[in-house]
């Protein structure tokens, strides 16, 4: 690509699904995407458009400071805003019950879908590169789904939390209870993901160092 997407063409990449990157926009718009490397069409119907590894690179990196801002997203087709995993530690907690059981359901099944789409083999049990450049949101969402609980806003409450790590494609996993640290060691690695425990010198709090799995 030699010349950065139009402002047509950045809000319909900015507009994309959170976890599928799946776009919505006119004919002609998508079709450019397409030729750009930007985006593929799926060659099942609906034949829906997503973002490609690129896209997704396009609509995280900065602006120019001379540019002027995007307007939000729109919000994830069938919910109240745009969907974010529980990482654990947030401040504004996402409201629980069935309607977030069904967010979390459906973004899980969207992220299934774009491993199929995305891996060269279509796997689905193995992350997809969206997984990788997204390594804390990626393990919060396997969590989540499976039904771990995260840790509230309150310091040494239990629950896990996902952190990122200065180690390249590795998340920090800490849960205080130490069975539940392993259980969310065991839904990682259903999820594709490697995970080992690790103790910290300095304080001896165990914890999990988690990579997603390329083979």
């Amino acid at each position: 690509m030699t010349r950065p997407p139009t402002a047509a063409q950045r809000r319909v990449i900015d507009a994309a699904d959170p976890v599928t990157g799946r776009l919505r926009g006119t004919d002609f718009q998508l079709a450019a995407l397409v030729r750009r490397g930007l985006a593929f069409r799926h060659p099942r119907p609906p034949h829906d458009h997503f973002l490609t590894p690129a896209g997704h690179r396009v609509r995280e990196e900065e602006r120019p400071a001379t540019a002027p801002a995007a307007a939000e997203p729109a919000p994830v087709s069938g919910t109240a805003g745009v969907f974010a995993a529980r990482v654990g530690g947030e401040e504004e907690i996402p409201a629980t019950g069935p309607a977030r059981t069904r967010e979390v359901h459906s973004a899980w099944q969207g992220l299934l879908e774009l491993r199929r789409m995305t891996n060269t083999d279509g796997a689905v049990d193995r992350p997809c590169d969206w997984e990788r450049t997204h390594l804390v949101q990626a393990a919060a969402l396997a969590l989540e789904a499976a039904g771990h609980r995260p840790a509230d806003g309150g310091a040494g409450s239990g629950g896990y939390r996902v952190q990122a790590t200065p180690q390249p494609e590795a998340v920090a996993v800490r849960e205080p209870d130490a069975d539940a640290l392993r259980a969310c060691a065991a839904t990682l690695e259903k999820a594709g993901w490697q995970a080992g425990e690790y103790t910290e010198p300095r304080t001896g709090v165990r914890y999990l160092l988690a990579s997603p799995r390329r083979t």
